[in-house]
């Protein structure tokens, strides 16, 4: 039986396709068009999902669409009504949209694919929860949803178990969590549903200086968690911003432009809201624990992507063992429309071993073969040499041992927005300049943002407070004692200052409150980069790198070997591996802005 998940139409589209309830294939829209968060219909993603699961269109048994519109419609339309005439400009921009595609989704579907089967829509939140249970290792387990908003819903919680999900509990629009998070994200000078992440990034650089005032002000938290936030000082529900003049007024200015200078208050704004965040999540957990009497908890929801509040989860909730959905913002709400096609919807058993999850590393998306990387790079005269499998892996422990960055392409394209060595730009992780030179001279961003590690699974304890495993990137922990270097706290050194004071002997992935975004590398589902990390420790007795995603500021993961080898060419990155080719910078083209690259280089 194949069943295909589609999101659209909001942000981050995507496709998967479950075949008699494997995951076959995922990936985002964002990945083919090169259009970051790209919201219009995954016809590309959906290509791809067929073509690797070598089926067509009328051999798809059912579609499952992450959300219902109907419901989202009335949800835009109640909430005008409520605030006109002041909603009137945002309700035109946005009823275009709604009236020529949205309304008519299923038939909008029917029509792309030439497909005229059983098409069902299971709620936003519902396909976030079955994202998060149905691929993890539990039996049973709770659920707890938290996002921005989907049909009315922005955060709930609930049990599964087999194959079942029952949603027990939720809090409704325009009381939500991750629209608090989005609004200070605005503020602080980032965009909204993409700049979240730098909001997380920033605030270990300032203190929760605001925290009472946006507790007081802006948002009224209970015991068990539920909250409910003070609409004076938000203009989402019927303006075209996220907050107001009140709220300007609240925390002294306007909002701080975009590109402009950080300032201590906007680290102060980003730690005030994260501490807050942290807060109510904690006090969800605990409630949630409470009324569920479960050990194992399933996250999903864009909320659930702040690692920082994830790894205190880990440490500091009732709840034995926690699975986060690595793609879990609205493109993971197609992987849990299709599994809640299977499980739900068509009634098939589920079985669960309590170890092994079913995201396969999330490891979901195109991959291409030595024979395809080759003829590329021949098509396209690119100077090149071929190894091994082992001899990459040695040649690769040497050169980021010699703090060359490396642009490491390989096997399947990861579902989700990390990087997890398969698209990922890695480099020496006791190099206390590596940290500067990636994020100015390669990825060309902010130069406060952190960097994660990927480790060794059977070494991960030996560098950071952690026993467990963190295989997607989405829990943070602390770096061990014994590897932290004594800084003189007395430097009077402030916000970004504090960035170039080397904390520990892997100060790349440090940050300054000597706290780490962890991943742990498992030879079942990544093996390349295992023995790259294996080759590392054994030859340098480091067996950390770091691991960011394969792109530069503003663009989305590479996908293809063209999109790797201009990312390769645009930027300082020294060497390029792809598959078991080795591509030296040196060898190569000067890069000319002038040419038009996608033109010139295709891989037919």
């Amino acid at each position: 039986m194949n069943i295909l998940g589609i999101s659209a139409f909001y942000h981050d589209s995507a496709a998967c396709l479950v075949k008699d309830g494997e995951i076959i294939a995922a990936s985002q829209e964002e990945r083919f068009t090169r259009k970051k968060h790209d919201h219009n219909f995954p016809a590309n993603s959906i290509n791809f999902c067929l073509k690797y699961g070598e089926i067509n269109s009328s051999q798809i048994d059912l579609i499952a669409f992450y959300d219902k519109p109907f419901l989202k419609f009335e949800r835009l339309l109640e909430t005008y009504i409520a605030y006109a005439p002041i909603g009137i400009k945002s309700f035109i921009k946005s009823m275009p949209l709604w009236i020529k595609e949205k309304l008519w989704m299923k038939d909008y579907i029917q029509k792309e694919l030439q497909y005229d089967g059983k098409i069902i829509f299971p709620e936003h939140h519902l396909s976030h929860a079955a994202s998060a249970f149905f691929p993890s290792p539990f039996g049973e387990a709770a659920i707890l949803t938290m996002d921005g908003v989907g049909e009315w819903t922005t955060t709930s919680f609930g049990i599964g178990m087999g194959n079942e999900i029952n949603l027990l509990s939720e809090i409704k629009f325009p009381h939500s969590l991750g629209l608090l998070y989005s609004a200070f994200t605005y503020y602080t000078g980032f965009k909204v549903n993409s700049g979240e992440y730098k909001v997380m990034g920033l605030a270990p650089y300032g203190e929760p200086k605001y925290k009472d005032l946006i507790l007081k002000e802006l948002i009224e938290v209970k015991e068990d968690g539920s909250f409910k936030m003070n609409m004076k000082y938000f203009d989402y529900c019927a303006g075209l911003t996220m907050t107001n003049k009140h709220f300007n007024k609240l925390f002294g200015g306007p909002p701080r432009k975009p590109e402009t200078k950080l300032t201590q208050r906007d680290m102060d704004l980003a730690r005030s809201v994260q501490d807050v965040t942290e807060e109510i999540v904690l006090k969800m957990a605990k409630h949630v624990h409470k009324e569920t009497g479960m050990k194992n908890l399933c996250l999903a929801g864009g909320v659930a992507l702040n690692c920082v509040a994830n790894g205190r989860l880990l440490r500091e909730s009732q709840f034995e063992n926690i699975w986060i959905q690595p793609a879990a913002g609205d493109a993971g709400g197609s992987l849990g429309a299709a599994l809640l096609g299977w499980f739900g919807y068509s009634e098939k058993p589920r079985a669960a071993n309590e170890k092994n999850d079913i995201q396969k590393g999330s490891f979901l998306g195109p991959e291409f073969s030595d024979m395809e990387i080759e003829d590329f790079l021949l098509k396209n005269n690119i100077p090149f040499q071929r190894k091994s499998p082992k001899e990459i892996s040695a040649i690769a422990a040497d050169l980021i041992a010699e703090e060359k960055v490396l642009g490491w392409f390989q096997g399947r394209m990861e579902f989700g927005p990390r990087a997890l060595g398969a698209r990922s730009i890695i480099g020496d992780a006791r190099s206390s300049s590596m940290q500067s030179v990636m994020n100015l001279k390669i990825k060309f961003r902010e130069s406060f943002r952190p960097f994660a590690p990927a480790v060794l699974i059977e070494n991960v304890s030996d560098y950071f407070d952690m026993e467990g495993e963190s295989p997607y990137m989405l829990l943070v922990a602390q770096i061990k004692n014994d590897r932290r270097i004594k800084i003189n706290e007395n430097n009077n050194l402030f916000g970004i200052d504090k960035l170039n004071l080397i904390r520990s002997d892997i100060p790349a992935v440090t940050h300054v409150d000597y706290s780490a975004r962890i991943q742990t590398v498992h030879k079942e589902t990544n093996p390349a980069f295992y023995d790259l990390l294996d080759a590392l420790n054994k030859k340098y007795s480091c067996a950390v790198l770091i691991n960011t995603s394969f792109n530069v500021r503003g663009e989305p993961i590479v996908c293809t070997p063209d999109d790797a080898y201009k990312c390769f060419l645009r930027t300082n990155i020294d060497y390029l591996i792809m598959g078991n080719y080795l591509i030296d910078k040196k060898e190569q083209p000067q890069y000319d802005e002038n040419i038009d690259w996608q033109k010139d280089f295709t891989l037919d």
